[in-house]
């Protein structure tokens, strides 16, 4: 039996604990870490978790409590110390997106996962969904063809209370807006799709929230070979609209099933009808999908559990939540800077350090609010959307 310590009870923690409750027969959650004795014990209640132990700090934890894995699920700009501690004392981890807010930060982790023996997985539990993974086949097949252009929307909205609470809304706390913290998982999932692009070029903006320092809307362009793909990231989208579209040569696939394919006439234009075989292939592809057993949060959990059960890594470990805050700081440093930035980053660039971004970015306005807790539920606009990035914290 797996014994496990939530680390942050806030509103992403219940993904985690009600993961962990799908597996009664491997896992048990023991232990609940927060500053807040209220927010834990009222978590503890709600989920049922009876038996689990109170912790007001994650030391407290490795001092008294006997674990086998941590959740993380506290601000970003925590996740490297709390993550570093439980690694060296040999406790597993998984690890809340985003991985850490800095290159650096991200390989003090991976330094001591490779020296403690435990396991670090970074969560990016939207590769555990059907409509991902059969978008993935289809890219994979390559019948679409070689890439041309993918277009990302990580478009979500929220309202100036959002950035009342006290971590929200500044660069020395959560690292960021959107590009870091919702749009981490389109990233995730365009990486995961295409590999590491060449060079990045981006503009930010705070657009709708004046009582918040960060961006609030950014637009970049991820430089391939000879592919483009444009990343979104946002929270004044009304609706929620979010996708993901990947063009190939003979082919148009999208997150949400469609799939076009265009074949010309004599003068280049499209001819009625397009390839009517080669979408019926495509279709064909998706049909042959095996629905996945666990989704989600769940899906992640099972994996990391079997990763420990089995002595094997998970599919998603903490050199692919580096490479998504890679491309994440080469957004950032080409919209502070005005210009294209080319990767990999290496150690001498100053944006791989911690509070490069936060010393060099602008401040569109001064944050106006900092509150403790906040009421309401979380929520998705609409049923239109497509929730890629799930529920944000």
């Amino acid at each position: 039996m797996i014994k496990v310590a939530i680390i942050g009870t806030g509103n992403i923690s219940i993904l985690h604990m009600e993961a962990y409750q799908a597996f009664p027969d491997r896992c048990s959650v023991v232990a609940l870490v927060d500053e807040s004795i209220d927010s834990a014990e009222a978590k503890r209640k709600q989920l049922g978790l009876r038996d689990a132990r109170v912790y007001v700090s994650h030391e407290e934890l490795l001092a008294q409590e006997n674990v086998d894995l941590v959740s993380i699920c506290t601000p970003p700009s925590t996740h490297e110390q709390i993550a570093v501690d439980c690694l060296t004392a040999g406790v597993n981890v998984l690890c809340e997106k985003p991985m850490a807010p800095s290159l650096a930060a991200c390989d003090a982790i991976l330094r001591a996962e490779a020296a403690s023996g435990a396991l670090f997985s970074s969560v990016a539990q939207n590769r555990f969904r059907d409509d991902v993974v059969t978008l993935k086949s289809a890219v994979d097949s390559g019948l679409i063809g070689p890439v041309t252009r993918v277009q990302v929307d990580s478009a979500w909205w929220r309202g100036l209370s959002y950035y009342d609470l006290w971590w929200r809304g500044t660069w020395e706390q959560e690292g960021g807006g959107p590009t870091l913290n919702h749009a981490v998982h389109h990233i995730d999932l365009l990486l995961w799709l295409l590999g590491e692009p060449e060079a990045v070029t981006a503009v930010l903006t705070n657009a709708a929230h004046e009582n918040a320092e960060i961006e609030d809307l950014s637009v970049a362009v991820l430089q391939y070979e000879r592919a483009l793909a444009t990343v979104t990231s946002s929270v004044v989208d009304h609706g929620e609209r979010q996708q993901i579209v990947v063009q190939g040569r003979d082919a148009g696939v999208s997150l949400d099933g469609v799939v076009v394919a265009d074949v010309a006439q004599p003068n280049g234009f499209p001819a009625p009808g397009g390839n009517t075989t080669l979408v019926d292939r495509l279709h064909a592809l998706a049909d042959e999908h095996v629905p996945l057993s666990h989704l989600g949060h769940q899906g992640q959990v099972d994996d990391v559990l079997r990763a420990i059960e089995q002595g094997g890594r998970p599919a998603i470990d903490g050199r692919a939540g580096r490479l998504t805050i890679e491309v994440i700081t080469a957004i950032y440093q080409a919209g502070i800077e005005r210009r294209t930035v080319e990767l990999p980053l290496t150690t001498d660039d100053p944006y791989y350090r911690s509070g490069t971004i936060a010393e060099r970015a602008p401040r569109y306005f001064t944050k106006s609010a900092s509150v403790r807790h906040q009421a309401g539920a979380i929520s998705v606009s609409g049923e239109h959307g497509v929730d890629v990035a799930g529920r944000a914290r």
